[in-house]
């Protein structure tokens, strides 16, 4: 999966939106919840260090076992250390790729969410740079 990088400005005063505070049930809805009312910043909810975090859109279906879909919005934090595990924006060999990282013997692998897509297991020519981590998908439900 390749990602499109898109550094966004952060709006320069911050936009707030209804939060009805009791969760939407998924199955009978509950008669007697309340129904509160409070304002929620997406931006305070999703982005933990703002001056480290950009946004960028993934491209293909190599990692929808992780949730990520073609056109989904990547929210990633560069101020995060990367450890095995993670689902991380890494520039190899001068493609920037979103992956998941693991480290075998000090060895790093990026590895899809999907079966067509084999590991990367790098070489010791190859370069990798790990830009940040990502931390949040955005995707619509509707097409």
């Amino acid at each position: 999966m390749i990602i499109t990088p898109k550094l966004l400005q952060p709006p320069s005063g911050k936009t707030s939106f209804p939060f009805y505070q009791s969760p939407v049930a998924c199955g009978f809805p509950s008669p007697a919840a309340d129904y509160l009312e409070d304002r929620l910043s997406l931006d305070q909810l999703l982005v933990q260090h703002p001056a480290a975090t950009f946004f960028a859109r993934a491209q293909g279906n190599s990692m929808i076992g992780a949730g990520i879909h073609d056109g989904d919005l990547l929210i990633i934090d560069r101020s995060l250390t990367a450890r095995s595990g993670d689902i991380v924006i890494a520039l190899l060999d001068g493609e920037l790729l979103v992956k998941r990282l693991k480290l075998n013997n000090k060895k790093a692998e990026l590895h899809s969410e999907h079966p067509d897509y084999p590991p990367v297991r790098l070489t010791a020519e190859q370069e990798l740079d790990v830009w940040g981590v990502v931390t949040q998908v955005i995707h619509e439900l509707r097409s």
